[in-house]
């Protein structure tokens, strides 16, 4: 990748596209060359789009759902305003001049009515509207000057007046040239011409013309509101020739004239799309002057304006150019707080939002935009770089960050992260802030057992203790330790201010602070350190002493816990899967050589020595798997993967997992109430079961009767997961131990040949079905698990074992219910708890599916529509399983998934979604059995087609014909035929019979289907050789023979399309090779007497039509040949 040039320091907002609002325009029909969207507004809860053919598409932006449609017929729709105080309200402008407002009736579940319609500018182009949100009425001006006010009275009794009076229009003034923009606040309305704006007092009835030069084009004008901390007067900006704005006071009074020329010849920012990668060229600049059409007040200290060349954002008050970008062929723009959507030239819509580059990278991160963020990232590090930025991007992410990108293809970004990482901790300085010391670079815990648990963000980190040099550590210990409790007491107070704040600038460290530390247990006491030595190598040993007896004491104090199972401490638990921008490496502090520190460490539980054995057994594993007369033969796979499995249930066997006690009492419920059970009390009871299946009281009264109702010991302990490791474990370790458990599941080698005490065989859970072991293996080892993998390899291996699946799901809950949002989720309408889940979920977890389960039990099947967006996290696979026993839907769901792309990218898409192949079929049966007609409609007793039957309209036939048309092998394909047959869908039968050249049998069906429409036109079948003319002949005179039907689609055959007859058989043929060919064909056929004079009437035509094409070509020829031989002379 070449030279990536760094934006200066001072820019430090981002315009951000991240979602194409081209699906939606594709689903309602504005991207055709026939119908385009005209204009466009926005509000809190609408994206109202206007059309060319008198339409206005209302889109709720939760979810981007299309609401609600309201129709015109008094022209193309040129201008439209949605109320900001009121949702419920809309005005719509047409290109007529009629101005029509219109009440939404949501609140009431009614339908949108007209309560006014004006004809005051009939007949002018209506060029703004503006509402009065306070006393609702609408501002309207048109090109002519003219300005002037409806008002609204909402009461019933107007309304009820409303249908037989039109109350009068308030004419506001008259302005002596073309109305470009309307504003108004607080009584007061700014109306901008071609030649100057005007402000008018509403109340008083007062008008002021703005500054006293004249201008000629299109400027814009608009109130910038005051603060009410401040007491402040809302200020008004008044755009100017060459790059300009007046600052106008809130009376009229220009107060000062802002120049903006030579801000503006500083290069363009890039947009940050997923659509292109960011560029930035510092060269590029020097604009000329520029002409504001329209100002717009954005967020709370801009304004924005744009020109066919970009969109260009100011701070008016400190003089500032905020930043400005290219965005092509913008035609209008709305606002709504920080959001920005553009419309463009040719009809596209475009949705922006005004982001700090840290918000940025923040959610671009969140939607799995690795490269996208990382550019960015490299682009905008001077802004990232700085104490505010840092708050929110802590270097913990920005290694998340570099450890998901490619390093063949990224590595010069992976190269430059690197070096801003470097930038956010100088290695060889301390002169970080205290804050940044601490949540961006080392902190640590200290478990239960009395070990401290390292938590460190910096990788590489190994290199340092290996090279013993304790001048080259960032910090030495003492202050480590004391930036570590001051950070905690800073901390405290922001957590409870981010609770309560708005989503702001101010509090949006608060979050990022919550995802870095938010599963850190800490004990409420500090480590008192009353010494300054100025010697690293003092300071380090002073550091040891001091922590080694403060170890021994709080080993002691937690020694006496043990005995109160309420009252100990949970230990710390860390979930790669739930939160994956996080990246923790868990260590056990370094043994050095120093006698009272080993006695401690010996002090420990020797964890390490009881994953010794797992340890050199996965190793062995894992070189076994290496050897291809191994890894390919899957009997011998199958060996090896249960003989480790023998050691991984013997070493977790004889552990406490987390969240359960050692006296054996109720487990204690981890976070949100997530029981986890006691692995140990487990194998236990299991011992003991067979030991003894005569003492089956006392194993009951073994087991805790809280957690267990019947007699048998094993059935409350199979409904608890183990979503938790019970001991620290290698990273190293980890992954091998992840894919030999995947491994396991996907070749379904799920026990061993387990040992109890008494030294017999366990033969109970080899007699279980394989469904049994699997749920078992599941609830086992799930803290084990790749978890999309494991998902994947369900869906494919236990395809007839739902309840395979269903324990996954279970246990993907009982790991999100750890998680603050999984509680949220469980309060709210669908719209908020979806856009809960977008915000608080990152993109690619792998728990989005348990939430997806969730929001599926609440709201069925209007969930898996909105489910749309998180493809592809969650698939249709993942989908059809989650709604096994409502298939229809499932392909509801399926449906909308395809609608939702562009349509020449659909076929292709859908393709994509086929994986394995195995579900084409599957897919295509759901498909034409729901939402069809009755087969006894369409299929007669000997199977063949009813007349008309293909015209039957079918749910989902465009999703079976894209399934139909997809590439695939002839027994495929043969089997799509049979099925399309079997149910009656004839159009997609049709098809399948043209790729598979069973041409007899189609025409066969054809003619069943008594419609000459198949046989004409482009798409038409007509036959090809001789034989298939006779073929279809003698099909033809055979039908005749037959008693005729009784009822046809529409009741009688004479209703329904044109008929297959034996005389419209012989004008296609005739038609198709000529009156003589035919003619000899009917006779050999025996047909020729058959025929009527309409027949003979048409091949006689045809003749005389053939001669004068003849005569028509001859002539031609020879003129051709007499202009070739004069050009020779």
């Amino acid at each position: 990748m070449p030279f990536m040039p760094v934006i200066p320091e001072s820019y430090s907002h981002v315009l951000a596209e991240f979602e194409s609002l081209d699906p939606l325009l594709s689903a309602l029909r504005l991207d055709s060359s026939r119908l385009k969207c005209t204009c466009i507004a926005v509000s809190r809860r609408w994206l109202a789009l206007g059309s060319s053919g008198g339409g206005v598409n209302l889109i709720q932006k939760e979810g981007w759902k299309h609401r609600l449609f309201l129709s015109h017929r008094e022209g193309a729709v040129s201008q439209v305003a949605c109320c900001s105080h009121d949702d419920e309200y809309i005005a719509v402008a047409t290109s007529q001049g009629l101005v029509v407002v219109w009440e939404l009736n949501q609140e009431h579940r009614g339908k949108p009515e007209r309560i006014y319609v004006s004809s005051e500018h009939k007949g002018r182009n209506v060029t703004a509207l503006c509402w009065d949100t306070a006393l609702l009425r609408v501002f309207i001006g048109d090109h002519k000057g003219k300005v002037s006010a409806i008002k609204l009275n909402i009461s019933k009794q107007a309304k009820a007046a409303a249908a037989f009076v039109m109350f009068p229009v308030q004419t506001i003034t008259t302005v002596d040239s073309c109305v470009v923009q309307l504003d108004y606040l607080d009584g007061r309305l700014l109306v901008s011409s071609l030649t100057r704006s005007f402000l008018c007092d509403t109340e008083k009835e007062k008008f002021w013309k703005i500054g006293n030069k004249e201008r000629d084009g299109e400027y814009g004008a608009c109130f910038f509101p005051g603060r009410c901390a401040g007491n402040q007067q809302p200020l008004i900006y008044c755009a100017r020739p060459g790059s300009r704005m007046w600052e106008v006071s809130f009376d009229g009074e220009v107060k000062s004239t802002h120049q903006f020329k030579k801000l503006l010849s500083s290069p363009p920012l890039p947009v940050i799309t997923p659509r292109s990668e960011p560029q930035y060229d510092h060269t590029v600049g020097s604009h000329h002057s520029l002409s504001f059409p329209k100002l717009l007040h954005l967020s709370e200290h801009c304004v924005l304006t744009w020109t066919e060349k970009g969109i260009y954002i100011f701070i008016p008050q400190n003089v500032q150019v905020l930043l400005w970008s290219e965005v092509k062929d913008v035609q209008d723009v709305a606002v709504y707080k920080n959001e920005l959507f553009c419309l463009h030239l040719n009809g596209k819509v475009s949705h922006l939002s005004l982001l700090s580059v840290e918000r940025c990278v923040e959610r671009l991160l969140r939607r799995g935009l690795w490269v996208l963020a990382a550019r960015t990232c490299c682009l905008f590090q001077n802004s990232i770089i700085t104490s505010k930025a840092r708050k929110t991007l802590t270097v913990d992410k920005l290694e998340h960050l570099k450890s998901q990108l490619d390093l063949e293809t990224c590595s010069d970004l992976i190269s430059q992260l690197d070096e801003l990482i470097l930038k956010f901790e100088p290695l060889d300085s301390a002169c970080s802030s205290r804050r940044s010391s601490i949540s961006s670079h080392e902190s640590f815990s200290i478990l239960d057992s009395g070990i401290y648990r390292i938590i460190s963000s910096r990788r590489g980190s190994q290199s340092d203790e290996d090279s013993c040099s304790l001048h080259s550590q960032t910090f030495s210990e003492d202050e480590r330790l004391k930036e570590f409790t001051s950070h905690l007491e800073e901390d405290q107070p922001d957590q409870e201010c981010g609770s309560q704040g708005n989503e702001g600038d101010s509090v949006s460290h608060v979050p990022v602070m919550f995802e870095t530390d938010k599963n850190e247990t800490f004990l409420p006491f500090g480590i008192p350190l009353s010494f300054r030595s100025p010697s690293p190598l003092v300071s380090l040993q002073a550091v040891k002493d001091s922590v080694s007896s403060f170890v021994r004491k709080t080993t002691e104090k937690i020694g006496t816990l043990h005995t109160s199972p309420e009252l100990k401490v949970r230990p710390e638990a860390r979930d790669e899967d739930q939160f994956p921008e996080e990246e923790v490496s868990s260590v056990v502090c370094p043994q050095e050589e120093d006698t009272e520190e080993k006695k401690e460490v010996t002090s420990q539980p020797p964890e390490e020595d009881k994953l010794q054995e797992l340890t050199v057994a996965t190793a062995e594993a894992m070189t076994k798997l290496l050897d291809p007369l191994i890894l390919f033969e899957p009997q011998s796979l199958r060996v090896v993967l249960q003989a480790w499995l023998s050691h991984l249930e013997r070493t977790f066997a004889t552990m406490d997992f987390p969240g359960t006690s050692d006296t054996g009492s109720s487990p204690v419920k981890l976070n949100q109430g997530m029981p986890l059970p006691d692995e140990s009390r487990k194998r236990i009871v299991d011992e003991d079961n067979e030991g003894g299946k005569g003492d089956s009281l006392n194993d009951e009264e073994a087991v805790d009767p809280t957690a267990c109702e019947s007699v048998s010991p094993r059935e409350p302990l199979e409904d608890l997961f183990q979503v938790c490791a019970p001991c620290i474990i290698p990273t190293s370790l980890q992954k091998d131990l992840a894919e030999l458990t995947a491994l396991c599941l996907e070749l379904c080698v799920l026990n061993s040949a387990v040992k109890s005490v008494s030294g017999h065989a366990d033969h109970t859970l080899q007699q279980c079905s394989p469904e049994i072991l699997a749920c078992r293996f599941l609830k086992k080892y799930f803290f084990l698990l790749d978890l999309k993998r494991a998902k994947e390899s369900i869906k494919l291996s236990y395809t007839s074992s739902p309840c395979v699946w269903d324990t996954f799901i279970e246990g993907l809950k009982e790991m999100a219910s750890s998680n603050p949002t999984y509680v949220e989720m469980g309060e709210g309408d669908l719209p908020t708890r979806l856009k809960l889940l977008d915000d608080s979920v990152p993109f690619d977890s792998p728990l989005l599916v348990a939430y997806a389960v969730r929001l599926y039990e609440k709201f069925g099947e209007s969930a898996l529509r909105s489910l749309i967006r998180f493809y592809p996290s969650i698939l249709p696979s993942d989908i059809m399983q989650l709604c096994r026993r409502h298939p229809a839907q499932f392909l509801a769901y399926l449906d909308s998934l395809v609608k939702s792309r562009p349509e020449d990218q659909r076929s292709s898409f859908l393709e994509s979604l086929l994986q394995p192949e195995s579900m084409r079929l599957d897919w295509l049966l759901l498909a034409v059995s729901h939402d069809a007609p009755p087969s006894t409609s369409t299929v007669d007793d000997e199977g063949y087609p009813r007349p008309h039957s293909h015209l039957f309209s079918w749910g989902y036939s465009q999703l079976i014909l894209y399934l139909i048309k997809l590439p695939a092998d002839f027994t495929t394909k043969e089997k799509m035929t049979d099925i399309c047959k079997s149910c009656g869908f004839w159009p997609g039968y049709l098809t399948l019979c043209l790729e598979l050249e069973r041409r007899r049998e189609a025409f066969t069906n054809i003619v069943y289907l008594n419609d000459m429409s198949l046989m004409t036109g482009d798409n038409g079948w007509i036959p090809e050789t001789v034989e298939e003319w006779k073929l279809l002949l003698h099909l033809v005179q055979s039908k005749s023979t037959r008693p005729a039907p009784q009822e046809s689609l529409n009741g009688s055959l004479s209703d329904g399309p044109s008929p297959i007859s034996v005389e419209n058989v012989a004008l296609l043929l005739a038609k198709s090779t000529g009156p003589d060919p035919a003619w000899s064909l009917l006779q050999e056929c025996g047909l020729a007497l058959e025929l009527s004079e309409k027949f003979t009437r048409t091949c006689d035509i045809l003749r005389i039509a053939e001669k004068r094409q003849r005569a028509l070509i001859q002539s031609m020829l020879e003129k051709c040949d007499r202009y070739l031989w004069s050009q020779q002379t």
